[in-house]
């Protein structure tokens, strides 16, 4: 693990400075990795999720980018449930209360489970679409309506899974991050100039999440990817940190896919019948090569 007091190792120093961000999920995975890279970056940054023990030991962490300093408030964190519209205005209240600005809010929580689709049952399926839909479009309103309506704008940035072949074995995901996409690009145009918005369309990253599913999925994850790898957590980071940087505006409306071009294939790679018994893929002879 990189130190967490060290600075971006790609972004130059402040490019983030002086601005407040609220990563959800913040406490695990993805979005741990974010909300460092963000303070990495010399953002103010809060964190929010469900479990107060996992938020207080990522920020514990975030406090070190922050040299050591003491983080307002409980220590840059805030327990709540973005599924409920209440609580998404009280998180978003909490972080003017203690900054008194906000800038960039990272729609980082979300999941869901394994099933084969004829077996999700109608509460599984609401659970599924209340976290990663409802409660990101219960973030979105409200910091469009508390945080960004007065102000000089802001950044939301929505970070789904892929959806774009479908998702055997979670298909209620695979409608929800597809909706997510879509509400994207709505709120792009609806807000648009002073709001941006954007979406990451992550593929498979090695975070203690893959460690759930079934260990078929696990061991078969990067066979799915060309690049023959698991996406790293700071390979996210760096992303939604350039989405949350001034360059960000550029991709207003937009879904940015990271997942080793696992879009452009699925399934083993490399394909049945393509490989030779070595199982790499022959090079063709081509006449008048040296």
């Amino acid at each position: 693990m990189s130190d967490p007091a060290a600075g971006s190792e790609i972004f130059a120093p402040g490019v983030l400075s002086g601005r407040v961000a609220l990563v959800t999920g913040g406490g695990t995975g993805l979005g741990r990795a974010t909300a460092l890279e963000l303070a990495r970056c010399g953002a103010t940054v809060e964190i929010c999720g469900r479990r107060e023990d996992v938020l207080r030991e990522a920020a514990e962490e975030l406090a070190l980018v922050a040299g050591g300093r003491a983080v307002p408030e409980r220590g840059g964190w805030v327990a709540g449930d973005v599924r409920g519209r209440a609580e998404a205005e009280r998180l978003i209240a909490t972080v003017l209360e203690r900054h008194g600005r906000l800038d960039v809010l990272v729609n980082n929580a979300g999941g869901q489970f394994f099933s084969p689709a004829e077996l999700i049952a109608a509460k599984g399926w609401g659970a599924v679409w209340r976290l990663n839909v409802e409660g990101m479009l219960n973030m979105a309103e409200a910091a469009h309506g508390l945080a960004f309506a007065d102000a000089d704008g802001g950044s939301i940035i929505n970070v789904t899974l892929s959806p774009h072949h479908g998702m055997p074995g979670m298909a209620h995901s695979g409608a929800a991050r597809a909706t997510v996409e879509a509400l994207t690009r709505e709120l792009a145009d609806r807000w648009a100039p002073r709001v941006t918005v954007t979406a990451v369309a992550a593929g498979h990253f090695d975070t203690e999440v893959l460690a759930k599913y079934p260990a078929s999925v696990r061991a078969g994850a990067s066979r799915t990817v060309p690049l023959q790898r698991l996406g790293t957590v700071r390979e996210h980071a760096w992303l939604v940190a350039l989405l949350a940087s001034p360059l960000g505006s550029a991709f207003n409306g937009s879904t940015v896919t990271l997942d080793g071009a696992r879009d452009n294939w699925f399934g083993p790679w490399p394909p049945p019948g393509l490989a030779d018994e070595s199982g790499e893929v022959p090079v063709e002879e081509r006449k008048g090569a040296e």
